[in-house]
């Protein structure tokens, strides 16, 4: 398989994930990641790896508990063979505990850097999802503290 054919069939797999994730259509996110103990999903602030395709399913009942009508704008796709990354905005409405944080009923918006493993033998199978954004800017959100940002509006530009 070419560079160029790896590269386009990681952008199917992520535009199918994203899809997913917006649709809360479980089974088919589940199905863009290799189900195996390989797979993994690690959320970078809160130091913390969810290991194994398990692990993935895990992360994303925490996520549905905590913001069960998360939504993703993707604003910016980088490529290379191997990995993807995407620039994105998540809004949605604190429902469920997160961090400590009792369900507030408060919205939420804050950009996120989604780093898109594949897997060598399966180029168009996610390996995993490594995320980085600011949870400090969604805690204070969740809080409803007055002064709390709300991003760069990366959704906006």
């Amino acid at each position: 398989m070419s560079d160029a054919q790896r590269i386009e069939a990681q952008r199917r797999t992520i535009a199918e994930h994203i899809e997913a994730e917006n649709a809360h259509d479980w089974p088919r996110v589940y199905g863009t990641f290799v189900q195996d103990e390989h797979a993994f999903y690690d959320v970078v602030p809160l130091s913390t790896r969810y290991a194994g395709f398990t692990g993935v399913q895990d992360f994303y009942q925490v996520l549905d508990g905590a913001i069960p009508d998360f939504r993703v704008t993707v604003n910016a796709e980088y490529d290379s063979p191997g990995a993807s990354v995407r620039e994105v905005t998540i809004d949605g409405t604190h429902r469920g505990e997160y961090c400590g944080e009792q369900p507030s009923g408060r919205r939420v918006s804050f950009e996120l850097a989604a780093f898109y493993l594949f897997s060598p033998e399966e180029p168009g199978k996610l390996l995993a999802e490594r995320i980085y954004f600011d949870n400090e800017t969604v805690l204070r959100q969740m809080r409803g503290e007055e002064n709390a940002p709300t991003g760069i509006g990366l959704a906006t530009s």
